[in-house]
């Protein structure tokens, strides 16, 4: 558990302020329904079980959006009747409600939720007047108060979501390419064979190594190398789809993630991506291949063994002179080949 809170700051969030609001509002709750105060009693009660219960789904879903919305939402409008029925005293929540949702939410949905707590306290006070604020200059005070609590928390909060946002892109992408890593791939394939069980949704995945890399590093050196492989991501990511994923898995070893394609189009992405490869990428000694070994996920298979077999495709594919596609047929057991010729393809 201490793990997945490391891992998950909004998860972590939530539940900390989960844990503080509920612990630190059941006790008004109580005290304000034993003393009869039933409309903020009540206020009090659905924010806490409102909170227990977005907690408990955040922790058993992963998904942490609808959550924070959800909270954000029912806070600002149990924090707006408090302060209404409360007048002054009830005041007090609305600076830990700008904090709370600056955490829970985009930094616009917290604008746009604090700017409705303000106009509707603002608009109560000037429909009955005394009834939140003592004065106009209470008011006044109030408002600027606020404003400064609000431009601060949005400044904090925005720098860091953003440097949070920086530091994840870091972890999982590779710093020469651009391309995700294989941390990101072991993420993203978890999600696919979960997504393929649940939902039936299909999902393959194309192994690929440039052909005689080594080649290139020992005859023109490493900046050279660097370049055939930025140059390479730049051309698998221009030919693929938007929702397809490219991660680098060692060296000149990559593997590209496709949601939804069948068999067909498995093999269309492939010869499509090859000779993009082929009449595209150069290197100082010329023209650069790449062969391709891929893979269509099975039901309730093990994402390893996934890539067991995409791999073993590639290893045949170059074993059989480079520069071609094997493809696993995996619903007739055996692998199809696609060669660099022109013509149909060949059953191996």
């Amino acid at each position: 558990m201490l793990k997945r809170l490391r891992n998950d700051f909004q998860l972590s969030i939530i539940t900390l302020m989960g844990f503080f609001g509920a612990l630190g509002i059941t006790p008004y709750a109580i005290y304000r329904l034993l003393h009869g105060n039933y409309l903020v009693g009540t206020a009090d009660t659905v924010i806490v079980i409102s909170t227990l219960s977005a907690v408990f789904y955040a922790w058993r879903t992963g998904d942490t959006v609808k959550p924070g919305i959800y909270l954000a939402c029912i806070f600002s409008v149990g924090s707006t009747l408090i302060a209404i029925n409360l007048g002054v005293n009830g005041l007090f929540w609305i600076y830990p409600l700008i904090l709370f949702n600056f955490f829970m939410v985009s930094p616009g949905k917290a604008i746009a939720a604090t700017l409705m707590v303000l106009l509707s306290l603002v608009g109560h006070a000037l429909w009955v007047p005394g009834s939140v604020f003592e004065s106009q200059y209470q008011m006044v005070s109030f408002l600027v108060t606020n404003m400064m609590a609000g431009v601060l928390t949005f400044i904090f909060a925005y720098r860091t979501r953003h440097q949070r946002e920086q530091l994840q892109g870091l972890a999982i992408r590779d710093p020469l390419t651009g391309a995700r890593n294989r941390r990101a791939m072991d993420d993203e394939l978890k999600i696919a064979v979960s997504s393929k069980r649940r939902h039936g949704r299909s999902y393959s995945v194309l192994a690929m190594d440039l052909d005689h890399f080594k080649q290139i590093n020992d005859q023109y050196g490493h900046p050279a190398g660097d370049q055939v492989l930025v140059s390479f991501v730049a051309l698998i990511k221009a030919g693929s789809r938007k929702e397809d994923r490219l991660f680098r898995v060692g060296g000149e070893e990559f593997l590209l993630l496709l949601p939804d394609t069948s068999l067909s189009g498995l093999e269309a992405a492939a010869a499509h991506l090859q000779k993009l490869v082929r009449e595209l990428l150069r290197s100082p000694g010329g023209t650069v291949s790449v062969s391709i070994g891929g893979a269509i996920l099975r039901t309730d298979e093990p994402w390893p063994n996934l890539l067991q077999r995409a791999d073993q495709c590639l290893y045949q594919a170059k074993s059989a002179g480079r520069d071609c596609t094997i493809i696993d047929r995996s619903e007739e057991g055996s692998p199809v080949a696609s060669l660099p010729t022109a013509g149909p393809a060949t059953t191996l």
